[in-house]
């Protein structure tokens, strides 16, 4: 009689048991932890931006001033062309990129500021097409996440009632 060697199957078994332990680890950390991770992963490449663009309060710096006169175009159809109202386009992107960001951080309103942040993410990347699989790419899978999760379990629309979905 022949001897059959089952330490193969026994090794791919046990394997399996550990991959699905590990799984399962993975899936028991509670969903309010990544969701409060995302909320300030796109807050603060925005908020740091953002700082950029004032001198003081509601003082546009000169340097936001000439990028959105001289510099910025937005790249249409494999055209450029000029920001319409560029500073008024300068003061919404400061005022947004100060106030979304906070917003998220706090998880007030999650949904409508990542949707601001998508929007926001949507203009830059018409503005610098390069971009997009480094930074424009992620901010909008992010952005995306957050509309559509919401904020979760630590936020303040969680603790004042505006959570559409539970988290």
């Amino acid at each position: 009689m022949t001897e059959i060697n089952h330490a193969p199957m026994a090794h791919k078994a046990g394997l399996g048991c550990a991959i699905r332990r590990i799984e399962a680890t993975i899936a028991a950390i509670p969903e309010a932890l990544p969701l409060l991770a995302l909320r300030f992963a796109i807050a603060v490449p925005f908020f740091k931006s953002g700082l950029t663009k004032w001198d003081g309060f509601l003082t546009l710096s000169n340097g936001a001033r000439y990028l959105f006169t001289q510099e910025f175009s937005l790249h249409i159809f494999g055209n450029q062309y000029a920001y319409p109202a560029p500073i008024l386009m300068a003061t919404l992107a400061g005022i947004g990129e100060i106030v979304l960001p906070i917003l998220l951080v706090l998880g007030l309103g999650t949904r409508f500021a990542a949707i601001g942040i998508l929007l926001m993410t949507a203009v830059i990347q018409l503005t610098v097409p390069e971009g997009w699989a480094n930074f424009h790419l992620p901010w909008a899978a992010m952005a995306l996440a957050l509309a559509v999760y919401g904020g979760g379990q630590l936020s303040l629309d969680r603790l004042v009632g505006l959570s559409a979905r539970k988290s």
